[in-house]
């Protein structure tokens, strides 16, 4: 449905109270300044890539690591891959990793400097339109355009949006647009993603505590729960593989590193077979990583990517001290120190059991 063909809004929401609820209400973030304080670019743009499909609760603790180590921008460009990548291990989506680290290098080689316009920030690795409008926003005050998840629910009830996600992004960007005042953009922002976040939830919104309950044409006919409107989900399909658990005699563990592009790229892996569509168990194991005599464990690892769903058998094996490790894979006697992502954390755990 065209803009132009929606009805008018019986009442503007009025920018002024929803900031008046957020001057009361705002949520203390690490990465927020504190009111009449600038925002710092290093943190926004820490914390906005680490927010990407993540909980603000799950990013908490990976930020203060982060920040601990790399103070600032420069700080982070300097350190090693592998040591970014250990700290990101167990956060997800590791391709914002290499990204970040890709981004602070390109920072500091312009002087340690954030671009302070959304154009600008554009320019740089692993910065999308979003980030770069809440970025340009909050850190700068530019007046941006910021839609995320939370905007998008609070403007699809606000204005009874009935085209499904994610059709209706031009739409909602289109509504959202107006409303950004000149004068506080980045508060405005941050004020929409705390509406959504704990006031217009996806479920049992406490719309009586909202500051815009009055124009909210979704709240007015009953139905706000229902939007944004969705096109129903296909079903994930699922994966299957084996993966490896090789130690030698004084306990170290076998890894790899997995290919740079694609899922979990760059990252420490237990070696492991190709995940297929369907297990077949002697092709899987003619892909172990050395000759050894393999013995299943009971039970299997089960993990849950955004694209399918992922079961691993599990084999294991003791090889000699002096079993070299094979190409692109190491020997680790401290493998619960190494960046190995999540799925990978559930393989170890199974195998010490």
């Amino acid at each position: 449905m065209a803009l132009a063909a929606r009805k008018a809004q019986p009442k503007r929401p009025d920018p002024g109270a929803l900031l008046a609820w957020y001057d009361r209400h705002r949520r203390r973030l690490p990465w927020r300044a504190e009111p009449g304080q600038s925002s710092d670019p290093y943190r926004v743009w820490l914390s906005e890539i680490m927010l990407q499909q993540t909980t603000v609760a799950a990013v908490g603790p990976y930020f203060h690591k982060f920040l601990g180590r790399f103070p600032n921008v420069t700080a982070l460009a300097d350190a090693p891959s592998d040591t970014v990548m250990r700290l990101w291990a167990g956060l997800g989506y590791y391709a914002r990793a290499r990204n970040l680290h890709a981004c602070a290098k390109e920072v500091a080689a312009r002087g340690g400097t954030f671009p302070d316009t959304e154009a600008g920030l554009l320019e740089l690795p692993g910065i999308g339109p979003y980030t770069a409008a809440a970025i340009a926003a909050i850190a700068f005050n530019e007046k941006s355009t910021v839609v995320d998840g939370n905007v998008e629910r609070v403007i699809t009830r606000l204005y009874a949006v009935e085209e499904e996600m994610p059709r209706a992004k031009p739409i909602i960007r289109a509504l959202t647009e107006p409303l950004v005042p000149s004068d506080r953009p980045g508060d405005f922002a941050q004020a929409m993603m705390d509406l959504g976040a704990t006031i217009c939830t996806p479920k049992s919104p406490a719309c009586s505590l909202c500051p815009w309950t009055d124009p909210c044409e979704a709240r007015a006919l009953g139905i706000q729960e229902s939007f944004p409107r969705k096109a129903a989900k296909g079903e994930r399909p699922a994966r299957f593989g084996a993966a490896f658990f090789v130690t030698r005699k004084d306990g170290a563990v076998l890894l790899r590193r997995r290919a740079e592009k694609g899922l979990l790229g760059g990252m420490t892996e237990i070696p492991g077979s190709d995940w297929l569509p369907k297990f077949d168990k002697q092709p899987a194991l003619e892909q172990a990583p050395l000759k050894a005599e393999w013995r299943k464990l009971t039970g299997s690892v089960n993990h849950v990517f955004s694209h399918f769903s992922l079961e691993l058998q599990v084999f294991a094996a003791e090889v000699a001290q002096k079993t070299r490790a094979p190409e692109n894979c190491w020997w680790s006697q401290e493998v619960d120190a190494e960046a190995l992502p999540s799925v990978m954390r559930k393989v170890v755990d199974l195998a010490r059991r």
